[in-house]
């Protein structure tokens, strides 16, 4: 593995900052947990629950708090767009064609990018989750593939609050929700875990890759309870646009 870690390109960290500004307009950011010092610049693999097209923000700015640069996986819609395409193209941010069999390329161009010494951000759900509680859903297995290829660690990133700040459908809707956020300023917290232990896995056995997804998931929703202590089923806060599919639900562990 490259030893020498990809550095952020100036235009990608000043837009983390400006994402902290954007977020404190909103919300309140409350970012706990942290990436060991030794992982900080990569290589590493952050795996983050997707509630909302609000968290890249969000995220961007918990991540800056925590002084990480993660280069980001992203629908490849946002890469077809005008001016923001050619932004994220310059960031470094590593373009998903999601049905296509162009998908699976996106996961060679990760594994390179971290075994570069990149971190690397995900979403391993691959959606907004509809999940009727808004807990993580059964994930797909790209991120633990991606861990499998590197050989690097998986750092669960947990948040909570976003939801409240755009809507599912946004645009749709957008500049209401937007100028509500900014009169009640709801809180958004992130939380970045402790890393999944997968080193007891080996990739090439059957069912590896389903089992480190679901130790994954599992990480994320156990950091998400103490995020949302009020809202243990149901958010209080209820988008009447998003769509409600409990097909993909994931069976969360207890105890």
């Amino acid at each position: 593995m490259n030893s020498t870690p990809w550095r952020a390109p100036l235009l990608w960290r000043g837009a983390q900052t400006l994402a902290r500004a954007v977020v404190g307009l909103v919300g309140r950011l409350e970012v706990t947990g942290d990436v060991p010092d030794a992982l900080r610049h990569g290589p590493l693999v952050l795996a983050a629950n997707h509630i909302s097209p609000f968290d890249p923000v969000v995220l961007a700015a918990a991540c800056r708090v925590r002084r990480v640069a993660p280069r980001i996986m992203a629908t490849g819609g946002l890469f077809r767009a005008p001016v923001i395409g050619a932004l994220m193209r310059r960031a470094g941010h590593i373009r998903v064609d999601r049905g296509t069999a162009a998908v699976h390329r996106s996961l060679e161009v990760a594994a390179r990018a971290v075994a570069g010494g990149s971190v690397v951000l995900v979403y391993p759900e691959g959606r907004i989750g509809l999940d009727p509680g808004m807990w993580p859903e059964r994930g797909k297995t790209g991120a633990a593939r991606l861990a499998f290829a590197s050989g690097t660690a998986v750092v669960p990133v947990a948040q909570w609050g976003s939801h409240e700040v755009l809507p599912y459908r946004a645009p749709r809707g957008m500049l209401g929700a937007v100028a509500r956020a900014v009169a009640r300023r709801p809180v958004i917290r992130v939380h970045f875990g402790a890393p999944v232990p997968l080193d007891d896995l080996r990739s090439d056995s059957p069912g590896a890759a389903r089992q480190a997804t679901d130790r994954i998931i599992d990480a994320i929703t156990e950091d998400l309870v103490p995020l949302r202590p009020d809202e243990p089923d149901r958010p209080r806060h209820v988008d009447p646009g998003r769509p409600v599919d409990d097909s993909r639900a994931h069976r969360r562990r207890t105890g």
